[in-house]
């Protein structure tokens, strides 16, 4: 580190404190006593004692994403003067700790807090003040020489950086955790659809039996729906790169020198390699969270997805005597503690647990997002609290789902040709060459008198000759191409 003049020694002192009882601290309300033990101050202490609600904890991720932007914001201010070097790198050193989680037990903050996300800035420049002032050995809780507000948040509001560290936060988690999960089922869905390309099923609407596809036609359904549903949370995601910072309280940039936006969006992406940037309308960023609420959707309808994707399986799955049965799941684990030999498709139900909860957190969201008053959104915390959590365990899901349950899927070719030998619903072939009523007749005789539809079409006076050359599955999957005898019907 570049050591100024006038710069104290800085102490190679690790995290930590190792003090017992407590200490006094102060804000503009007067003097709290903090444990003495942790980093944090007066503001966070108040917190503690007036929002202890619940188990829900601000997310670390929020944490971390504010360690990358007071370091940037420390960054643009010393290059410009307005902190003394030596206070500037002190600052950028702490803010690696906060980024790295060397700090997370320091951020015990409740979701349910101030809806500005006050509290939690405070946090951390409580925490980054007082991590400084043990470095060149001052007393913690003095303020000198780093001072939580007049220089590590210098420049800034809790209403600008707090969306500006949402924004980090979800974008990380989303293209590091939902993003790369949500490709690695589809593609292994399109890995089963290539391998089940010539196995012809019969296919179903409005739950009753329909005309043939082939397995790999309809796994290639599932896989063409999660490749609009990772775009979309793609496009949103990216979307979030746009950063409120530099509007300050209101978003005029009242207390930030012209520019300080865009300064510190561009050392943001230098130090986290992704193209951020300032929001060029500051009011929009700070008196909405639109952005946030468009990526919570994409979230949703992501999981509306994975919904019917994990519901067919399971129901695919079903039996293994009475069910369809023509998948056959993987056995990870028993099924029951008094049915003995009983297997679940427990991925699958936790994939439809998982949706459900991203679904329903679409509409805490949706609301929160709908209270943007004037100048301000005041449901920060709820809203990327959601959002987080709805990417973690959608990520989190797809892995577990494609490892423990699609990679591990096989068939089973006896029932699907059973299947194909008894449906009724082929007739569709016969109709554009007998008509349609004539057609009708013979599936109902084929059902009224549980005949193969073969037994019905010549019991109607339909030629075995004419019966064998259109009622061709494979040629039903595949209509209006000329070689329509590659494939094979399971057998």
């Amino acid at each position: 580190m570049r050591v100024d003049d006038d710069a104290p020694t800085i102490l190679d002192v690790p995290v930590g404190l190792g003090a017992t009882g407590t200490r006094r601290e102060t804000d503009s309300l007067g003097a709290v006593d903090v444990p003495a033990e942790h980093y944090w101050g007066a503001q966070t202490q108040r917190s503690l004692e007036h929002f202890n609600i619940g188990h829900d904890r601000m997310p670390k991720e929020v944490y971390h994403a504010y360690g990358y932007v007071k370091k940037a914001v420390a960054a643009v201010n010393t290059d410009a003067g307005r902190l003394p070097r030596w206070q500037g790198e002190l600052i950028q050193r702490v803010c690696d700790e906060v980024t790295s989680g060397a700090l997370d037990a320091e951020f015990p903050l409740y979701v349910w807090q101030t809806g500005s996300g006050t509290q939690s800035n405070m946090n951390v420049n409580e925490v980054i003040s007082n991590r400084c002032i043990q470095l060149v050995g001052g007393d913690l809780g003095s303020k000198t020489p780093i001072h939580p507000n007049d220089h590590v948040n210098m420049g800034q509001s809790s209403n600008d950086t707090f969306p500006t560290a949402m924004h980090i936060a979800a974008y990380t988690m989303a293209s590091t955790r939902t993003l790369p999960a949500l490709e690695r089922l589809q593609r292994a869905l399109e890995k089963k659809s290539d391998q089940w390309s010539q196995i012809v099923k019969i296919g179903r609407t409005h739950l009753e039996d329909a005309t043939p596809l082939t397995v790999g036609q309809e796994w290639s359904g599932y896989a063409g729906a999660l490749e609009d549903a990772r775009a979309e949370v793609k496009h949103t995601a990216d979307a979030l790169r746009t950063l409120a910072i530099g509007g300050t309280a209101v978003g005029t940039g009242l207390n930030a020198p012209r520019g300080f936006g865009e300064e510190v969006a561009a050392v943001l992406s230098t130090l986290t390699g992704e193209p951020y940037q300032s929001a060029s309308n500051k009011f929009t960023a700070q008196g909405t969270l639109d952005r946030m609420v468009r990526g919570h959707a994409a979230l949703k309808n992501a999981a509306v997805s994975l919904f019917k994707i994990a519901n067919d399986m399971r129901w695919l799955g079903s039996g293994p005597r009475t069910g369809l049965r023509e998948l056959v799941l993987p056995a990870n684990e028993p099924g029951s503690s008094i049915m003995p030999g009983k297997v679940n498709p427990t991925q699958a139900e936790a994939m439809l647990m998982v949706c459900i909860q991203v679904i329903g957190a679409d509409v805490s969201v949706s609301t929160a997002g709908a209270e943007g008053n004037f100048e301000l959104n005041a449901f920060r915390p709820i809203i990327i609290s959601n959002y987080l959590h709805s990417a973690l365990i959608l990520g989190d899901m797809c892995d577990h789902f494609r490892t423990f349950l699609v990679e591990g899927a096989e068939l089973d070719e006896s029932k699907i040709k059973e299947n194909i030998d008894r449906s009724v619903m082929m007739v569709t072939a016969l109709s554009p060459v007998i008509g349609y009523d004539k057609a009708s007749v013979i599936s109902h005789h084929a059902i009224d008198h549980n005949l193969t539809l073969k037994q019905a079409a010549l019991a109607n006076g339909v030629s075995e000759e004419l019966y064998d050359r259109v009622v061709v599955p494979m040629a039903m999957t595949r209509p209006g191409l000329a070689d329509v005898n590659g494939g094979r019907v399971a057998s």
